[in-house]
This record gives structure tokens, C-alpha cells and sequence, in this order.
């Protein structure tokens, strides 16, 4: 459940500044209404902290050391080790520059630039390459005087006297600044400074865990420097505004009195865009808190805890994408050894033993065990079959039509009970708060029943009344019409009105209605396209015999791995998005809340 929040205002004597917001921090409970930035100098030293931390991470030692630092040592140690990094990318990079240069010279061979510039100048030599064809045209001008070289890079190369003739279409050298035993000596002496650095760095890399210390003292300096700049400040007094649950005000009035604070307390309001949003999750519904986080979604104050309904449908979409027994049977192996390495039950292996279990419950009713047919000659796994959903009909004198439209009608069932699932809330929401608009929602319940029928009706030909279907959805449409605009605080005539005004848009929605009841035959294509990709790598596998059969191993392997990554992400692309825009949009959610992160010492 989202948790009531209450709107807090604390003043206090400027002197008392420190003292108020050391307590406030202690206390761990206000979260700010507005933070403005902190020191620059803070988050500054915070980014460079974190940086090193991440560069060091790659020249951790092997065994695990506790050493710390004191503070002096420390900040010693860390500039030292900055100014390596630094002495590190500039050597790494000079070397570089110098190989490169190696490599272009070495094909004129080692020799000193100074002698050989020298010498041209004086006799007025150039160095030039050409193509066989050009060095031919070359032998035949007698008027060019010229010693031939020992070729380069698969060219002739020749020492021509004199500038080169503008005829001849040549490639002419420079004679570099330096040669190629300095660059190679330079490069080595590169090479050396980066060895000297990771030595250093390694060493440096023994103190992680100071490096980890400052970074989380520095995190909290930053909080404390941000709600001190969030501080107001007039004739002698303090004051800040934030937001606290409403289940902590004996906590936050405690503490207040105490220290002898002034303070004013209201209910947050749901027009307040800036209250946070706090979850309160049960034993249940906690396990889908994992995904919430991946996917940094967070529900408005004013909307709905939607977690024990995602979980739900999540665990049902991601077992009917997925779609295999053999498959959710390595998914549970893969749990228990997590389990096993951790020590511990956690949200997220709870949550993985939901889903692995799910997905075999659904791939053992429907037959399919790594898409091998062969498994419904296994007594044991053909009874655990449901004959209507069988992957393999023909085991249970049922036509693949039937299996296909029984699959197809349990997937709109599911999206109708989804969908009328928000309007039952939203209709529950709206009587509670004596708003008229709970018949809008009854209009849009009576309406998607409809479009369910309408759907089955075009899709697999299920008979129905066309007249009262039709009667239905206009019916319903009427009174999203009529009430669609009423809300609490406006009239009848305005909420009216308001209805009336957007009757297009509703129009609009309903007809979106219909399509949101048949995007649910996404979970039949996707899983019937995951059955068909392993059914394909199967029979590719089966043509190797023999010796070859570790070929076809192979095959199975990649192939099957592959599908199931696909399945990740068809999950992901459709299993997340039914519960996140059609069941949402239902309800009206926008997921714009903020996540209540109240201002608090940083432990780890």
C-alpha cells in the first residue's frame, strides 16, 4: 500500500541550525521538499573519489585486505594515486604515438636523422617512392641523376638529386626529427613509467576499503550540505518543509518537542506534485519490488499500489512467454544453486522461484519440454497434459484449431479480467471519495465486456448477439460521456459539461479499449513462435548422427539458449508492458510519483 503522507514545516533559532539538522538526519524521516545543490567542491572531490574507486577495482589484489587509513595518510595516498592514473594515460598514450611512428620508419631501417639531413642538404638529396611503372619512366630520363634504394613497403625507393621532376608522380620523404632506436628507446622508457604506475596503483588498490569510507562519508557530507543550502533563513530563524509518513508523526512530534522546535503539520495533498511516494510491501507483494527497481518505476502519490496485481499477471505472462517446462526446470536448478551461493532467501530468489515454477506448471499443462514431441510418450508428462492447450494435439484427438482458439480465447479472458480488474478499482476508488464519475468506469466495464465478446467474435468466430453487443459498448460510451468529467469539488452542470466536451477523445478511448483486449494475443504469438524456434534447432540437431553428434549437441545447446534469451526479452518487451500501459493506462496511472528518499545518514 502507498503510505498517507504529512506535509511538515520546522523552524528554529539560527543558532540551533547545526543541532536541527543533525537530529533531522538522525531521525531519517523527512524527506525534503525541495533540495537545492550542494557545495560544488563536495561534488567534485565525490566524482573523483568515485572514479578512483572504479579505476583501482581493476588492480585489486587477489586475497581481500581490510587496511584503512588514517585521514592524513590518506589524503596523501590519494593524490598520489591520481597523480599516477594521470602519469599512467599520458605515458600509455605517448607510447602509442612513438610505436607508431616506430612502425612507419622501420621499413627505411635505423639511422640518424641529423647526419642524413645533413648530407641532403649539402648535396641536395630527396627520398622518394614510386610505382614500378614510374621507376621505369625514371631509368629512361637521362637528365635525372639518381641512386637506387632498397625498396619499402613493396615500392622502389630511390635517392634523387636535386628537386623531383613534376613529372614524376612520387611519394617523397621526410626526414623524421628522430630515429628509429630514439622512438624505440622512448617508447620503452613509456613502458617502463606504466609498469611503475600499476605497481603503485596495485598497491593503492590494498585500501579499498578507505577509498569505500570516504566515499560514503563524502555522500552524506553532500546530503548535509544540500539540505543546508534547502535551509530557509529570515530574522534569526531557520526553517525547512518536507514530507513524512504519517505512521512516524509521533516519532517526528517526539523529537520536536524535545528540542524545542516549532513546526506546523498538514495531510499531504494528492495535487502536490512533490509528495513522495512510499510503498509498504507485504511478504507478498514485496517480491515484485526487484523488477519495480530495474525498472525505476514508482507510482504517484494519489495512484495505485498496483504491486500484488503486477506479481501476479507478471508471473502468469512470463510463464506463458516462455512458455516450456524443460526450460523453467533449468531456471529453478539455476535458483537453488543462486540460493545455495548466497546463503541467504532474498526478494530475488523468492521471485525467481515463483517465475521458474510457474513456467513449468505452464509448460507441463501445454506438453512442452525443450520442444521435444517424443516427451508425450512419457506417461508421466502426457498426463499432466490439458488436452485444450496441448502443444501436441494429436496425442489427445484434438484438432490443432481447437488448441489454437482455446489459447487464443484464454489470452482476451485474461486481458478482459485485467482490464475490468481497473475499472472495479477505479469505480471502488471513486465511490469512496462521493465522486459521480465511478459511472464513467462502470460505462468502461460494460464497454471492454463487449469489445471481449467482439474480439472472439473476429478473431475465432465465436458466435454472439450483434445487436445487444453493439447496445453494450453505446451504452457505455453513453455514460463515460455523461459522467466521464465528474470529480470531486465540481457541479454537476461543470462535470456534465466537461464530459460532453471530450466525448471525441472518448470515442477515441474506446475504440483504443479494443485494442488493448486484442494486444493480449501477443502471449499466444510469442509463445507459439518460442515453441517453433525450439522445435526448428531440434530437428536442425537430429540430422547429426554418429560422430557428428556432438555437432548437433552443440546445435541444441546454442539453439536453445539463444531461444531462451529471446524469451528474457520478449518478456520484458510484452510481459512488462501489459502490466505497465494497458492494465495501467486502465487506471489512469502515469507512474510521475517520486520515490520517498528522506534525508538520513548513509550507512553502506
Amino acid at each position: 500500500m502507498i503510505e498517507k503522507m504529512k506535509t511538515v514545516c520546522i523552524a528554529a533559532q539560527n543558532s540551533h541550525k547545526d543541532e536541527l539538522l543533525l537530529t533531522l538526519r538522525e531521525l531519517g524521516i523527512l524527506h525534503l521538499a525541495e533540495k537545492s545543490s550542494a557545495d560544488p567542491k563536495l561534488t567534485e572531490r565525490f566524482a573523483a573519489l568515485s572514479r578512483l574507486l572504479r579505476e583501482l577495482k581493476d588492480y585489486k589484489p587477489k586475497e581481500k585486505t581490510e587496511k584503512e587509513l588514517p585521514d592524513e595518510e590518506f589524503e596523501k595516498l590519494y593524490a598520489d594515486t591520481f597523480a599516477a592514473l594521470e602519469r599512467k594515460a599520458e605515458n600509455t598514450a605517448r607510447m602509442s604515438e612513438l610505436r607508431l611512428e616506430a612502425e612507419k620508419l622501420r621499413p627505411w631501417g635505423d639511422f640518424d636523422p641529423q647526419t642524413v639531413r645533413e648530407i641532403s642538404s649539402a648535396i641536395g638529396l630527396h627520398f622518394c617512392r614510386m610505382d614500378k611503372k614510374e621507376y621505369r619512366a625514371l631509368c629512361r630520363n637521362e637528365d635525372i641523376r639518381f641512386i637506387r634504394l632498397k625498396p619499402v613497403g613493396g615500392m622502389e625507393t630511390v635517392a634523387l638529386t636535386g628537386d623531383p621532376d613534376e613529372t614524376l608522380h612520387v611519394t617523397e620523404f621526410r626526414i623524421p626529427e628522430k630515429g628509429l632506436s630514439q622512438l624505440e628507446r622512448e617508447a620503452d622508457e613509456c613502458r617502463n613509467a606504466v609498469e611503475e604506475c600499476n605497481a603503485f596503483l596495485t598497491e593503492s588498490a590494498a585500501y579499498l576499503k578507505s577509498y569505500a569510507d570516504r566515499l560514503l562519508k563524502m555522500q552524506n557530507e553532500i546530503a548535509y550540505s544540500s539540505a543546508e543550502a534547502s535551509l530557509g533563513r529570515e530574522s534569526g530563524i531557520v526553517w525547512i518543509t518536507g514530507y513524512i509518513p504519517e505512521s512516524q508523526t509521533e516519532k517526528f512530534v517526539n523529537a520536536a518537542t524535545s528540542h524545542g522546535w516549532a513546526w506546523l503539520m498538514d495531510d499531504a495533498q494528492e495535487s502536490d506534485a512533490n509528495v513522495p511516494t512510499k510503498i509498504r510491501y507485504n511478504k507478498v507483494t514485496a517480491l515484485i519490488k526487484p523488477v519495480f527497481d530495474i525498472l525505476g518505476t514508482v507510482p504517484g502519490y494519489g495512484e495505485y499500489d498496483i504491486s500484488f496485481w503486477f506479481l501476479a499477471f507478471f508471473a502468469l505472462f512470463f510463464a506463458m512467454i516462455i512458455g516450456d517446462a524443460g526450460y523453467g526446470a533449468l531456471f529453478l536448478v539455476g535458483t537453488i544453486i543462486l540460493n545455495i551461493r548466497m546463503r541467504k532467501i532474498t526478494n530475488v530468489t523468492l521471485l525467481l522461484y515463483l517465475l521458474s515454477v510457474s513456467t513449468i506448471v505452464w509448460g507441463a499443462l501445454t506438453g512442452t519440454w525443450f520442444g521435444i514431441e517424443e516427451a508425450m510418450n512419457v506417461p508421466l508428462l502426457k498426463a499432466l497434459v490439458l488436452p485444450g492447450f496441448a502443444n501436441y494435439p494429436e496425442y489427445f484427438d484434438v484438432t490443432t484449431t481447437q488448441v489454437q482458439n482455446n489459447v487464443m480465447r484464454f489470452c482476451f479472458s485474461i486481458g478482459a479480467i485485467q482490464l475490468a480488474l481497473a475499472c472495479i478499482m477505479n469505480i471502488r476508488r471513486k465511490i469512496c471519495r462521493h465522486s459521480l464519475g465511478w459511472i464513467a468506469d462502470v460505462g468502461w466495464l460494460m464497454s471492454i465486456c463487449a469489445l471481449y465478446f467482439t474480439v472472439l467474435y473476429l478473431v475465432i468466430g465465436e458466435p454472439i448477439n450483434p445487436a445487444i453487443v453493439a447496445a453494450v459498448i453505446g451504452a457505455g460510451f453513453l455514460l463515460v460521456v455523461l459522467f466521464g468529467g465528474m470529480a470531486p469539488g465540481k457541479s454537476f452542470e461543470q462535470g456534465l459539461k466537461s464530459g460532453l466536451g471530450n466525448a471525441f477523445t472518448t470515442f477515441l478511448n474506446t475504440i483504443s479499449a479494443f485494442g488493448n483486449v486484442m494486444s493480449y494475443i501477443r502471449l499466444f504469438a510469442v509463445g507459439m513462435a518460442s515453441l517453433a524456434i525450439a522445435q526448428s534447432f531440434n530437428d536442425m540437431a537430429a540430422n547429426f548422427s554418429g560422430a557428428l553428434m556432438i555437432v548437433g549437441i552443440v546445435i541444441m545447446i546454442l539453439g536453445h539458449t539463444l531461444n531462451i534469451i529471446m524469451g528474457f526479452l520478449s518478456v520484458v518487451v510484452h510481459g512488462v508492458r501489459l502490466n505497465l500501459l494497458e492494465f495501467s493506462g486502465q487506471l489512469g496511472m502515469e507512474w510521475s510519483g517520486i520515490a520517498y528518499d528522506p534525508f538520513r545518514e548513509i550507512k553502506k
